[in-house]
């Protein structure tokens, strides 16, 4: 049933991530502020005829640990990254196995293009062999919201179950989406992120053709280097972060640990190109206003940004743009990373594994660096935290995530008990 009396106040209660640098929250929280390179020659597919053969793949990580052996054979990889982060993180939460809390426990797990491998091999056996060699777990295992779906049924989590899709915005939007579920009182909790699993002949093939990925191959520690004057576009990855999102009262009474608070959710349009951001940023400025308005916070108490900052040209240039004409003289005073820097883009699951490290950032009192900071782009000069963490006490941290279509999506969350 939904929660008759919500408190109006969101926190998180768990987290899981299955990254490029580590799967669990501790290991790649430690690689991650220890500025690790995620990005190496790519081993799921043989590339050799591709413009780029490097990506960030997650190394560590088994399905049959999460999944009994037929399923583990069975999905697609981007639905098993989000069983194990999604388990990581009810584990995390300590989540009671309370019948009627499952009934009113939901899963918004979003993903931005969903089965593509499986897509990808069952369009191979199609065409060597006809319609009767397609799997008839193509459909239900390609679908974008089978994260959800699939998490819900193995967690036994019975209320609102959904997921939206809104490109390298989709991780971030699932989560603001979720936030005013619960501060709606129509779930107790929520468990909710995103996962991608993109690296494939057809994700890299597309990817390649639009010509957004970088073909720095010889040197895959530095080819993902946002912000810098050499950039020369984004490495692709793929990985999930998941969160429990309580209701705060809710959270109180079981003796809950609480990471953090989401407090602000803004989001907003280009209307400009399909592909391009608009130049004068002023989509991004709105979603960034947007959210602080929502959370009720000047542009002085925010104490971290963590970048969309993909490596890109147009992205790196536009988003310090707008994060200038949001904060004013203020922005060169807020440490900014990327930490795609180590991690590439993992898409559709970006925004919330972002998510996860600015609530790491302010529990920890560390901000992660933007690695491969050589030389700087007269057009990006803000402060970057370049090549090294750096100690900060925060109280409030910002994410930014904007995807293809012209999405803009901002989050911000709070410390614990911050007024």
């Amino acid at each position: 049933m939904p929660n008759p009396q919500p408190s109006g106040r969101v926190v998180v209660t768990g987290a899981g991530a299955v990254t490029p640098i580590g799967t669990g929250i501790d290991k790649f929280w430690a690689n991650l502020c220890a500025g690790t390179n995620g990005v190496g020659p790519v081993s799921l597919l043989d590339v050799s005829d591709f413009p780029t053969r490097i990506a960030a793949e997650v190394k560590d990580f088994q399905p049959e640990d999460w999944l009994d052996k037929k399923e583990a054979r069975r999905v697609d990889r981007f639905i098993a990254f989000a069983v194990a982060a999604s388990r990581m993180a009810l584990n995390d939460a300590c989540f009671p196995d309370d019948h009627e809390l499952r009934d009113d426990t939901g899963v918004l797990i979003g993903s931005g293009i969903g089965g593509l491998t499986l897509m990808s091999d069952q369009t191979k056996k199609l065409h060597e062999g006809g319609p009767g060699k397609v799997s008839p777990f193509l459909v239900p295992y390609m679908i974008p919201d089978m994260a959800s779906g699939y998490v819900s049924i193995q967690e036994r989590l019975r209320g609102p179950n959904t997921c939206v899709v809104s490109a390298c915005s989709t991780g971030a939007d699932a989560i603001g989406t979720a936030y005013h579920i619960v501060k709606r009182g129509d779930a107790t909790a929520m468990v909710c992120g995103g996962t991608e699993a993109p690296i494939n002949e057809i994700g890299m093939s597309g990817f390649c053709a639009a010509r957004a990925m970088t073909t720095n191959n010889d040197n895959p520690a530095h080819a993902s280097r946002p912000f810098d004057l050499h950039r020369d576009g984004f490495v692709i990855a793929e990985g999930a972060a998941v969160l429990v999102l309580e209701d705060m009262e809710h959270a109180t009474r079981r003796g809950a640990n609480v990471l953090a608070e989401i407090v602000g959710y803004g989001m907003s349009g280009d209307a400009h190109h399909i592909t391009a951001p608009d130049p004068e940023g002023d989509g991004a400025v709105r979603s960034m206003k947007m959210a602080l308005m929502r959370a009720g916070v000047e542009p002085g108490s925010i104490g971290y940004i963590n970048a969309h900052g993909t490596s890109t040209q147009l992205n790196d240039k536009t988003e310090t743009l707008a994060i200038k004409r949001a904060f004013g003289d203020t922005a060169y005073k807020i440490p900014v990373s990327s930490t795609k820097s180590m991690i590439g883009h993992t898409l559709g699951a970006a925004g919330a594994i972002e998510a996860l490290i600015c609530m790491l950032s302010i529990r920890e009192g560390i901000v992660p660096p933007t690695i491969n900071q050589f030389e700087s782009d007269p057009e990006c000069d803000l402060d970057y935290v370049p090549n090294a963490a750096r100690k900060v006490k925060i109280d409030y941290a910002m994410s930014n995530s904007f995807g293809f279509g012209g999405h803009n999506v901002t989050l911000i969350v709070k410390r614990p008990g911050q007024r």
